[in-house]
């Protein structure tokens, strides 16, 4: 296999030319396990760790590899790895992460298109959807809708959710399969091409693992079934996990998300509710909060049965995910800049006690 298989491209050769890194050889994170990586290149496979220095200089979690990554690292016949430098992304899907305020956590680099999968008989949510639109959309990362285990209902139900769907979401393509018959399979493989990346986002137990095996026509990713106590999926996709498909796409699959936190949202929000950006240009106030003013456009909207109230719920929602995660970024980079100045002074103080 040669870099290229993978996804490798001029624009990262280049920056390792410009960036004096021709010395080390080049590899993309294939799996993350706890900040030890298997990293592929087109030697074979590696387990890698990164550098002290890297390490240390790291300001947060985006500052290290996530599956996706290109690397440049050091090879070693022992099958193990040592990665000096990760090349700049084209694209990051994040979320926020669990439990821990104003950080974020990478699901996946340098990623093209995203299969959103849904399962049509338990997990179906279009809140839920445009959490992960939302995602897509920040990170510039084309998303696709697949809605899965479609033989476990009937045709009328599923036209219903597809209208559903289609009625609240614009501009996004919405497949509907089944993992046991296959259906709708060669509208997914019509999407995948040579070298592009794909990621599979969802909740744990809707199918993805069981899509991927399908797709690359083999067992790669381990299955299991739904738990008939809870109707929960089992969490069988502990990590994430980069395959190179026959037909030279390449998938990433990843664990369930039980939570889609709306990290650094960006225009994200402004693309999956592009009618509530657009009414909100006729509101009577520039600064219109869209909660209780007059002359608002979005409200009248509701009002009117022209904008669904869970749309405009669940935007409202998000938005203020996003400015509680954004002021909460602030104030941690705000306790870190006092901490940086105290461990400065510090360090000084300790410098003149020695002499």
């Amino acid at each position: 296999m040669i870099l290229e298989d993978l996804g490798y491209n001029e624009n990262f050769e280049k920056f390792r030319i410009e960036n004096n890194l021709v010395e080390f050889e080049v590899g993309r994170v294939i799996a993350e396990h706890k900040e030890r990586y298997i990293v592929k290149t087109d030697k074979g496979e590696f387990e890698a760790e990164i550098t002290g220095n890297m390490r240390f200089s790291a300001k947060g979690r985006e500052d290290f590899p996530a599956v996706g990554d290109w690397v440049a690292l050091t090879t070693f016949d022992t099958d193990f790895a040592i990665i000096h430098h990760i090349f700049p992304r084209f694209s990051i899907i994040k979320r926020q992460a669990v439990g821990h305020f104003g950080e974020a956590q990478i699901i996946a680099a340098n990623i093209d298109y995203a299969f959103i999968v849904q399962a049509v008989d338990r997990d179906f949510n279009i809140n839920r959807l445009e959490r992960y639109l939302t995602i897509c959309n920040t990170s510039k990362v084309k998303p696709v809708i697949v809605l899965s285990k479609t033989d476990l209902i009937d045709e009328v139900r599923i036209n219903e959710i597809l209208e559903s769907v289609k009625s609240r979401i614009n501009n996004v393509p919405v497949i509907a399969i089944s993992n046991e018959t296959q259906s709708g399979f060669e509208a997914i493989k019509s999407i995948i091409e040579k070298g592009k990346t794909y990621c599979l986002l969802g909740s744990s137990g809707v199918g993805k693992s069981t899509l991927l095996n399908n797709l690359s026509g083999k067992a790669v990713m381990k299955t299991d079934t739904i738990s008939e106590s809870t109707n929960r999926g089992r969490h069988v996709t502990s990590h994430r996990e980069l395959i190179v498909l026959e037909n030279g796409g390449i998938l990433i699959d990843n664990p369930g998300m039980r939570e889609v936190g709306i990290a650094d949202s960006e225009n994200g929000l402004e693309i999956t509710f592009e009618i509530i950006y657009q009414l909100s240009r006729e509101c009577k106030f520039k600064d219109c909060t869209h909660t209780q003013e007059t002359g608002c456009a979005v409200l009248d909207a509701v009002e009117k049965g022209e904008l669904e109230k869970d749309a405009y719920d669940n935007y409202m929602k998000m938005q203020k995910e996003k400015a509680h995660y954004e002021s909460t970024v602030v104030e941690r980079r705000k306790k870190d800049k006092v901490f940086g100045k105290m461990m400065k002074n510090y360090k000084k103080d300790m410098k003149k006690n020695k002499y």
